[in-house]
């Protein structure tokens, strides 16, 4: 396994949507596994392929309290919503920023498991708020696309600001 690097807001790769896999292969399992370790290194609950620079429809998440119920989807999508909740996020390409986003309350999920078998259920709650926050990713759509443009324009300044003064040479200390 390995870690992989994951895309900060704005980087323009975070607005591409994401191919639909054709059959989860071997390679798309590594994938999820490495994904996986980023996630859980990073720390996070989610991740989508589009974060780590991977053109393809695939999530991995784990809302569970310990952080031991891993799961991954291939070609996610939500096949009903009902209700709204406004939960606070964040988001591993946005660091250090979190904001209240609506969402739906429940939602009937489809996709298909590491193995390649379709799977279906209901979710709530968090986990539902996490499928949904990790599938407009694979749209191209970030959390910061549900706040208002302010807000965008100012946690992109600050995101920028901090990637610029991570990548500069810092001056010697002088000793006094």
């Amino acid at each position: 396994m390995a870690l992989l690097t994951i895309l900060h807001y704005p980087d323009p790769r975070l607005r591409i949507k994401a191919e639909p896999v054709k059959a989860v292969t071997d390679a798309h399992r590594r994938l999820m596994a490495d994904m996986l370790e980023t996630m859980y290194a990073a720390p996070g609950i989610g991740l989508a392929a589009t974060q780590v620079g991977v053109n393809e429809r695939i999530i991995v998440l784990d809302v569970s309290e310990h952080g031991d119920q891993p799961q991954c989807f291939a070609n996610p999508e939500i096949l009903s919503q009902e209700g709204t909740e406004v939960m606070q996020e964040g988001c591993l390409s946005v660091p250090g920023v979190f904001e209240e986003v609506q969402r739906a309350e429940r939602i009937r999920f489809r996709a298909m498991g590491p193995e390649g078998k379709p799977v279906e259920f209901d979710a709530d709650g968090l986990l539902a708020v996490c499928i949904q926050h990790e599938i407009d990713h694979l749209s191209g759509r970030l959390f910061v696309d549900y706040l208002s443009d302010l807000k965008r324009q100012r946690i992109r300044k600050r995101i920028e600001k901090e990637e610029r003064e991570s990548k500069e040479p810092r001056s010697p200390v002088s000793p006094l």
